[in-house]
């Protein structure tokens, strides 16, 4: 396999020419780059994105922003990753996953100045995101796996909190279930302005009233443990419920957990659904769980797909889609049980 070292003795340049070509730490004349290419072309030489980035000027790689969050990347957030991944190599283009904290664009501003990426695609989006903003300004080109509460002509893909919460509300509602909960992520996502925090919020309490139920709202931390504690909240003080929506992941096993500790059964006398959750997730509980399993792959794949075609100059209709969730049925729902602490 050739070198860098074959390729300088080729082109008849030092090897630190050779890698200020590929990489633009310092000019090279024309010519010497043009002898450079050439010389790799005919040796086969292909070190990574670089090299193909030399006459275009640009790196081909994209990034994607997944911002440090106390819950971490769980299997539901992998399926937008791996499928980001593998668009991004289909097209020729590499991904770089860049886990800047959430609020720190200074950061995010140097990180797009340094010519690592071309553009980059924005998970976990807010209301009103900082990120957004910052890209806007500078003239970087990116798409949003998530949606602002302004998005004017920015492309985005996300998933339809509203449609898939109404749906959920409606499966459990044609159960016969009278007394329905939905579990959310933490108080601090809701009031920061997290896109699907705020929307799935404001979409359960309006299909609950739709549907005459009567409807409940509980914040929760991302983890087991919280969502234990939670469901012992949600007894004491909601005796007769019979459903509950969880759109939390990771509270959903510790929910569960609870019900079978305290002698219920699920789903004779609970029957628990869970919101944008993948399926892979669901069969890990005991029982498994009713979900609507979120387009995870289909929205890595068409971010990625989204901000290369804006890369690559063509043009296309501008992409603002929302895509729904796709329940898949298993054993933690059924018919509503008689409301417990109802009298005889």
């Amino acid at each position: 396999m050739a070198s860098m070292a074959d390729v300088a003795r080729r082109a008849n340049v030092a090897v630190s020419t050779v890698s200020y070509a590929l990489n633009g730490t310092r000019p090279v004349a024309k010519a010497t780059a043009e002898r450079i290419r050439k010389a790799m072309d005919e040796l086969g030489y292909r070190p990574n994105a670089l090299a193909r980035g030399l006459a275009s000027k640009r790196s081909r790689n994209v990034a994607l922003i997944f911002p440090m969050l106390e819950r971490g990347l769980g299997l539901t957030e992998m399926e937008f990753v791996s499928a980001a991944a593998e668009t991004a190599g289909d097209l020729g283009y590499h991904l770089v996953l860049w886990s800047t904290p959430l609020g720190d664009t200074d950061l995010l501003t140097k990180l797009t100045r340094q010519g690592l990426v071309d553009g980059v695609v924005i998970m976990e989006v807010h209301l009103e995101d900082a990120r957004i903003e910052m890209l806007r300004r500078n003239g970087v080109p990116f798409c949003m796996i998530g949606r602002t509460g302004d998005n004017r002509d920015d492309p985005f893909a996300d998933i339809d909190f509203e449609s898939t919460v109404r749906d959920a509300v409606a499966h459990l509602a044609g159960l016969g279930h009278r007394s329905v909960g939905f579990v959310n992520h933490s108080q601090r996502s809701f009031d920061t302005g997290y896109g699907p925090s705020v929307r799935a919020a404001r979409a359960f309490e309006e299909a609950a009233a739709a549907a005459g139920l009567h409807g409940f709202s509980r914040f929760c931390d991302d983890s087991p443990a919280a969502g234990r504690e939670i469901w012992r909240d949600i007894t004491a003080a909601e005796p007769g419920v019979t459903g509950l929506i969880v759109m939390n992941e990771r509270a959903s096993a510790g929910v569960l957990a609870a019900i079978l500790q305290q002698g219920g059964r699920v789903p004779e006398d609970y029957s628990v659904l869970s919101v944008a959750s993948s399926a892979r997730v669901s069969e890990m509980t005991y029982p498994p769980l009713t979900t609507y399993h979120p387009p995870a792959a289909e929205l890595g794949r068409l971010g990625v797909q989204v901000l290369i075609d804006r890369l690559e100059g063509r043009e296309v209709p501008l992409v603002q889609q929302l895509i729904p969730c796709r329940l898949v049925l298993r054993d933690s729902t059924g018919p509503a049980a008689r409301p417990h602490g109802a009298g005889s």
